[in-house]
């Protein structure tokens, strides 16, 4: 039976809050042998030990977005450290298809690797299939959809998380005017959307929301593009914007950039990771908070749980309940403030506020 559950990720909130934003640059570990370019754009390993052999498969993006793919390699280091694990992490490369995640998947399952996660939605239907190939193993795919019923979907209440930087933006601006910034215009994508603009009402629905995708159904054009990113939130700025979210993975760098070129005055809200801890000096006075999506906690508990012989299967939900989304606090930005958005935050856990999951 395929079933939800909620697993609550405060306990390991503040030992991961330096971790969830783990690399700054775009290049993954040295492999030590082997080389599965055929697999994957390159693939790096790391940890010792007796403990699990983990296998972690990247979507397009891969280390270095500061944000979804960071946060799940240092979920991996720490479970790593905890469990007395190795890993071995493959990148991707462009233009794939569920053949080429498929085989990704089966070259980790073929060298030993288990638990393997995968990252990224996309490869759900991959795992369908590598799941009942081998049927022994344990599989987990961070945003997913899977059916496999030896595979865990780890989800993430992004609409709640993002309601609360939509009271932040609401209760920041100056002109009345802030803009959403998406990746690839789906359901998920627009759970982050739905929430924020819910957010931003619920203080003042006179506010005007500028909203921008940055593709339709290009992965690469929507999570791999910051120029694109740049341009996006450049003409939202112009158009009178003073604070911009956006949901689009490492495109969202190119926002940092923007703001910056922007001025005073202006505002950028980062997703995922505490993407303050990670970006350059000269934009940290201009990142007002961050979107937490506890990517790290949700492959640590998962791999505890591999480890205990539980591993879940189905759909685990990590909410602004149980810790798994939230906002940041880094820089101090938003301290004169929290009090209002902590007041949202408890009408959400009450439920006086249902926060929608669609636009």
């Amino acid at each position: 039976m395929r079933r939800t559950t909620k697993i609550a990720a405060a306990s390991m909130a503040a030992m991961l809050a330096l971790a969830g934003c783990a690399s700054s640059n775009n290049e993954t570990n040295e492999p030590s042998g082997g080389n599965e370019t055929d697999a994957g754009g390159g693939s790096g390993e790391g940890g010792s030990g007796d403990g699990p052999k983990i296998g972690l498969a990247y979507d397009v993006g891969g280390r270095g977005d500061q944000s979804f793919n960071d946060s799940a390699f240092a979920g991996i280091e720490e479970a790593a450290n905890q469990f007395d694990a190795t890993y071995k992490e493959i990148e991707a490369n462009a233009g794939e298809n569920d053949a080429d995640r498929e085989e990704r998947l089966r070259v980790l399952a073929d060298a030993g690797y288990d638990p393997i996660i995968a990252v990224g939605y996309v490869y759900s239907p991959a795992v369908d299939t590598v799941g009942a190939e081998y049927p022994e193993l344990s599989f987990a795919v961070v945003d997913g959809f899977s059916e496999a019923e030896n595979a865990a979907n780890l989800d993430f209440a992004a609409n709640e998380g993002s309601f609360l930087v939509g009271v932040a933006a609401a209760l920041t601006t100056k002109s009345n005017n802030v803009g959403f910034i998406g990746g690839v215009d789906g359901p998920l994508i627009q759970a982050f959307e739905a929430g924020y603009v819910a957010g931003v009402e619920a203080v003042d629905p006179k506010i005007e929301i500028q909203i921008q995708y940055l593709s339709q159904d290009d992965a690469v054009k929507g999570y791999e593009n910051p120029a694109g990113g740049k341009i996006a939130a450049t003409g939202m700025y112009e158009n009178g914007a003073d604070v911009v979210y956006h949901a689009a993975g490492k495109s969202g760098l190119g926002l940092f950039d923007a703001v910056v070129a922007a001025g005073e005055g202006n505002w950028a809200i980062g997703v995922d990771s505490d993407q303050y801890l990670t970006a350059d000096p000269d934009q940290q006075p201009y990142i007002l908070t961050s979107m937490l999506k506890r990517i790290d906690v949700s492959i640590v508990e998962y791999v505890k749980a591999f480890v205990d012989r539980k591993a879940p299967t189905g759909y685990v939900v990590y909410d602004l309940e149980t810790g798994g989304v939230d906002y940041a606090t880094s820089g101090g930005f938003v301290d004169d403030i929290k009090d209002e958005i902590d007041d949202y935050k408890q009408k959400i856990l009450d439920g006086e506020i249902e926060v929608p999951a669609e636009p």
